[in-house]
């Protein structure tokens, strides 16, 4: 095998695939980005039956630069409105939740990013003195069966309202 000439190839392929959106098309058809998807949809659905006014949905901006250099883009998937108070959801899908519930996989790191993205969001749209939180929606979509004549279990949705807070990413002064 050549190296030089399978990784050029690969860079080739990648970059035209780029440039006429086939790569896209193939990352739709994954198991994992269609569940998403259809969580994050059954998400916008239940929110704005609660109450909600969504505001935008998978808004992706560039919040700073890895260690490498690399500019780092967070995704916060739904901006709604819940009266005055803007609200920053993540919405977390799996199939079930017998290893763990959905929103156990919206850890520091993640917590982190989504901070930061919504901190640059409001201030990219002057709402930074504007009252703010951070919501989890956990879906669990069961799988549909292929038994005959047994019912379709519906989706499961629990609206975890102020999930964390901007405290435990402040910088904190140290002396004075």
């Amino acid at each position: 095998m050549h190296w030089p000439h399978f990784i050029s190839a690969f860079w080739k392929r990648s970059r035209r695939e780029e440039a006429f959106g086939e790569r896209e098309s193939h990352d739709l058809h994954a198991p994992h980005l269609v569940l998403g998807r259809r969580g994050e949809a059954l998400a916008a659905e239940y929110l704005a039956q609660a109450g909600f006014a969504l505001v935008a949905s998978n808004f992706k901006l560039p919040v700073g630069r890895n260690s490498r250099g690399a500019i780092v883009q967070a995704e916060i998937d739904i901006v709604a409105y819940e009266g005055a108070t803007l609200c920053f959801v993540e919405v977390k899908t799996r199939v079930s939740d017998w290893f763990a519930a959905p929103e156990a996989n919206v850890d520091l790191r993640k917590q982190r990013q989504i901070t930061r993205a919504a901190r640059t969001y409001r201030r990219l749209f002057g709402l930074t003195s504007a009252p703010h939180r951070y919501d989890v929606v956990s879906v669990i979509l069961p799988a549909v069966s292929d038994m005959d004549g047994a019912p379709t279990p519906l989706p499961r949705l629990a609206l975890l309202r102020n999930f964390w807070t901007d405290e435990k990413f402040r910088k904190r002064r140290w002396g004075a």
